[in-house]
């Protein structure tokens, strides 16, 4: 709780100041949760310290921690977790109206998930620099991205790309697709 300074009128137009303790805004309500589900990553080993929660009027509808140690899959971060989640929750593959709580800030994998996801807004706690102060530093993928292909840490080559190219054209052609 914080507390906020408040006038109150008394008897005789005499004004008293006093402190009353206001509510913690929803948001810091929601971060806690978020920021608690990293601490519990880390106590139980199930993978790093981030947690992850989406809101969507007032009810947490995915959560999430880092579990890629424990399930072996370097795509399960926090907030990639959480997002499968509202998804399943929801029914959906976008997640309109929602809003996400994240102990840190979006690695680039995650961020591309919450683009693809839609949500109306994304709160974060740490920043990425605190994240790389602990080991988490994912400069270099942001650095990767601006080198030419063959160029990178791992090299990318193109190949087959005439033969690919059907799925695109069937794609282009389908009447019932379900674009996202």
């Amino acid at each position: 709780m914080h507390l906020d300074r408040c006038s109150l009128q008394t008897q005789g137009d005499f004004r008293q100041s006093i402190l009353i303790q206001a509510p913690v805004p929803v948001d810091q309500n929601w971060m806690e949760k978020a920021v608690e589900l990293a601490k519990q990553s880390v106590v139980s080993n199930q993978g790093g310290p981030f947690g992850a929660i989406v809101v969507k009027n007032g009810l947490i509808v995915g959560k999430g921690s880092n579990q890629v140690t424990s399930t072996n899959d370097p795509t399960a971060h926090a907030e990639v977790v959480a997002i499968r989640e509202a998804c399943r929750t929801l029914g959906t593959f976008q997640l309109d109206g929602c809003e996400i709580y994240t102990s840190c800030e979006p690695c680039p994998m995650c961020l591309g998930a919450i683009y693809w996801a839609r949500p109306s807004k994304v709160y974060f706690a740490c920043t990425k620099e605190d994240a790389a102060s602990s080991g988490f530093d994912d400069q270099f993928i942001y650095d990767e991205i601006q080198i030419p292909l063959p160029e990178r840490r791992i090299p990318f080559v193109q190949v087959g790309r005439d033969s690919a190219l059907e799925a695109f054209r069937l794609w282009d052609q389908k009447p019932d697709k379900i674009e996202y």
